[in-house]
């Protein structure tokens, strides 16, 4: 700004909070529900006839070094892992549901967000450049 100029700020446009408020909700649930649904679907897929598909380096209980079990703080943590059945398979297959389900949540939200058909630019951005290219020729 120079030395003898002023200039007025506006203030900026203020949100709606309760659509804020909703997509948070929204996204709070959904980063709860898709863990809990993909380790539950991997569960089922353990109990099913696809087991036979599932290599069989994942079934089993894990095999974990024993230095992980030297103090009774490290005993009391890692006995119940190493007591899981068929963990790397839960958490591989769960690992696999989880991006198939956030690809397929992300993939309905953009359907949805293109039927609705917000503005294009919002208070926060600048309007298109108004350009007139001329037609190169040689």
């Amino acid at each position: 700004m120079g030395k003898h100029s002023t200039r007025k700020q506006e203030a900026p446009p203020r949100q709606d909070p309760s659509q804020t408020l909703a997509w948070r909700s929204i996204g709070c649930v959904l980063m709860l529900a898709i863990p809990a649904i993909s380790i539950a679907g991997a569960l089922v897929t353990i109990d099913s006839y696809a087991v036979y598909y599932i290599p069989r380096q994942l079934m089993g209980y894990p095999v974990l070094p024993d230095y992980l079990f030297a103090t009774d703080g490290l005993t009391t943590i890692f006995t119940p892992i190493a007591h899981t059945k068929n963990l790397y398979a839960i958490s591989v297959i769960s690992v696999a549901y989880a991006i198939v389900l956030g690809g397929l949540i992300s993939l309905l939200y953009a359907v949805i967000y293109r039927i609705a058909n917000p503005r294009r630019y919002g208070p926060f951005d600048a309007p298109p450049p108004k350009i007139k290219a001329k037609k190169y020729r040689r």
